[in-house]
Formats: structure tokens, C-alpha cells, sequence
């Protein structure tokens, strides 16, 4: 249920709208960029060294937070999340770059990179169909203007038609993207865990994969340059963007974050502008129009009914008091912690029912009618 008159939302709900952005931007960033190093290597070398360079640059920043911090408690992965995330590998790091390829090699990149725009839509229809997550008209229609934008800035420009010699590179490319969709509700699974450890997990698994293909293909390991650089963008627009994602993904359920990130490509098409001197066109203004659109109708929404909270034990980051405190977690300390610190520990959520605005988020994810 849905009303004009609710309250807004929270200042931590807000900043899961912020960092879902921040995730897309990065994200997006990689496109433009990675157009540069494909004149120095084969595009699956590139994609094994950007995950790589997700993975290790993780590492060293989780080892050096080790360091710096011995004593600071992190959430960790619980022994029966370990099936989600492994799950979440092997459709989103493992499978779905496989089937990309293998839809590319028997079809044209513009017909490919058209149907790529299914990821956001699969994500959503999995998150509201599979894992029961609330959806409303106004969220829907943002969706589909999200989307919209997506079809508008990726279809072609050059008066080509699509011809596919074969249904099947059309449905490898379409199981990519049910696999990455898939990736992102099975992340939402292990999101409470420490989010850099989950990245730091996929970006290894993932890159290791594509580089064993890349070689078993043919490929070639580029100049020491083009491979730092490489990794260098595979840190900030994989692994940076993706811990990024796994922390929105608490605050906003997947369907909502999807969305967001799904604005990536039009980032990506305007860095291309600014760098690399490509034209301004129609559709890429057209496409900034209804993505835009489709924000406004997700951040503007206002949920807020009566509902009750079950009784829950789970261990993630969290505040207790000061702007950023959800309302949610009021056990006490002993000794007492400063209002606003951020900690982690295991904890326990008593029963309780009342009405506020919310998302889908780690303590939302009750039924609706």
C-alpha cells in the first residue's frame, strides 16, 4: 500500500539510492575506458584482467584494512550463506560471460548489445516473482522507463538490421543476462556480510575463469603497462562498484538497485562524449530523458503501511543512534557505545509492529497483500 502522505525516508535509506548511483557511475565509466586498451589486447583478456584487478585490488585493500585495524569485528559470511554466494559465481562470473561469448561469436554486437538491456529487466522479474519481493505500479513504471532509456541509447544507429543466423546466439546472450540477474538476487542473500570480502570472492573466481578461456582460446598477455591499467579499471568500475552494489543492495531490496544500476550504460555514453569526442546525439539525449524518469518515479516513492517485524538473529554493520540509525536496532551495549559508531556484531531482533516508510531492505522483506 501506497500514500502520498508518508514520511520520507530515512537518511540511510537515502544513501542506498546515493550508492547505487555511485556503483552505475563506475560501472559505466569501464565501457569508454576499456574501448581504449581493446587496441592493446583481445576483448577476453580484458575481461579476465578487469575482474582480476577487481579481485586482487580488493585483497590488498582488505589486507591492509586488517592491518591497520586487527580488532574491528566484521560481518562475515554465515556457514549456510556460502551456497548463495557460490551460486551467485558460477551464474554471474562463471556461466554468463561463457554464453555472452558464445552468443557473440554468431551474432551481430549491436543485436548483442540491444538484448545486454535484459539484465535489469530479469533481475526485477526475479526479485518479484521468485524471491517475493514488493513491488507497486509506480516502481514498475521506472522499471520500464529505465529499460526504456536502455533500448533507445543501445539500438542501432547506422539504419542495420538485426539478422541472427540462428535462435540460439540470441538465447546464449539472453541466459547471460538471466545469469547476471540471477548473480543479483543471490548476492542480496549474502549481502549482510562484510561487502568488499563478497566482491574480493567473485572478482578472484570470475577473473581466474575468463583467464583460463582467454588462454585455452589463443589470447595473449598484454605489455606490463596495458595489464596494470587493466587491473587499475577493473578496481574501481568492478570491484569498487560492486561492493557498492552489495551495500545498496541492503538498504533497497535488488528489483530497486537493478534499476538504478541499470542506468549504467548512460553514463557510459556520456563519459564517451567527454573523452573520447563521439557526438552528442538524439537518442543518448532521449535515453538521459527516460532514465531519468524512471529515477524520479523510484526515488519519489513513498511506501509506508503497518507491518511486523518477526523475530531475527543476523550480524551486520550498523548504528545505534545519530542520523544514519534505522530505527531498528536498539539492544544495548555493554559498555556503551557513542551514538553514530559503526559496528558489527551478531544481535537479535525482538518482534515488534508499526508503520514507518520503508524499503525492501535487510529488515523489510515482509509479504504484501
Amino acid at each position: 500500500m501506497s500514500t502520498p502522505k508518508t514520511p520520507l525516508p530515512s537518511l540511510a535509506q537515502s544513501s542506498g539510492i546515493a550508492t547505487a548511483m555511485l556503483a552505475a557511475l563506475l560501472f559505466g565509466a569501464s565501457t569508454p575506458l576499456a574501448k581504449l586498451l581493446l587496441a592493446e589486447t583481445s576483448p577476453w583478456m580484458l575481461a579476465a584482467l578487469l575482474y582480476l584487478g577487481s579481485g586482487l585490488g580488493l585483497a590488498t585493500w582488505l589486507g591492509a584494512r586488517r592491518l591497520r585495524h586487527p580488532d574491528s569485528p566484521r560481518a562475515r559470511l554465515q556457514r549456510g550463506e556460502w551456497p548463495w554466494l557460490a551460486g551467485a559465481i558460477l551464474a554471474g562470473g562463471v556461466a554468463a560471460p561463457v554464453l555472452l561469448m558464445s552468443g557473440l561469436s554468431a551474432m551481430p554486437a549491436t543485436g548483442a548489445s540491444l538484448l545486454l538491456n535484459a539484465e535489469g529487466v530479469f533481475t526485477a522479474l526475479l526479485a518479484w516473482f521468485v524471491f517475493r519481493e514488493n513491488v507497486d505500479r509506480r516502481i514498475a513504471l521506472g522499471m520500464l522507463a529505465i529499460v526504456a532509456g536502455g533500448l533507445v541509447l543501445s539500438w542501432p544507429q547506422d539504419g542495420a538490421h538485426l539478422h541472427w543466423s540462428a535462435l540460439w546466439p540470441v538465447m546464449a546472450v539472453l541466459g547471460a543476462c538471466l545469469g547476471w540477474g540471477l548473480d543479483n538476487n543471490l548476492t542480496r542473500k549474502v549481502a549482510l556480510a562484510d561487502a568488499g570480502f563478497i566482491a574480493m570472492t567473485k572478482g578472484l573466481a570470475a577473473g581466474a575463469t575468463n583467464l583460463l578461456l582467454a588462454l585455452f582460446l589463443g589470447a595473449r598477455l598484454p605489455q606490463p603497462d596495458v595489464a596494470a591499467m587493466a587491473a587499475a579499471l577493473g578496481f574501481a568500475s568492478y570491484g569498487v562498484s560492486l561492493a557498492l552494489f552489495v551495500v545498496a543492495l541492503r538498504q533497497l531490496g535488488t528489483a530497486r538497485t537493478g534499476a538504478y544500476f541499470s542506468v549504467a550504460p548512460f553514463f557510459g555514453a556520456l563519459l564517451a562524449v567527454l573523452l573520447l569526442g563521439e557526438p552528442l546525439t538524439i537518442p543518448l539525449l532521449l535515453a538521459g530523458l527516460l532514465m531519468a524518469l524512471g529515477v524520479w518515479l523510484h526515488v519519489s516513492e513513498r511506501h509506508a503501511h503497518l507491518h511486523t517485524h518477526r523475530p531475527l538473529t543476523h550480524d551486520h554493520s550498523h548504528v545505534h543512534g545519530g542520523p544514519r540509525d534505522d530505527g531498528h536496532h536498539d539492544h544495548v551495549h555493554e559498555p556503551a557505545l557513542p551514538p553514530g559508531t559503526r559496528h558489527s556484531h551478531p544481535h537479535a531482533h525482538a518482534p515488534v509492529t508499526h508503520s514507518h516508510a520503508h524499503f525492501p531492505d535487510v529488515h523489510h522483506r515482509h509479504r504484501h497483500g
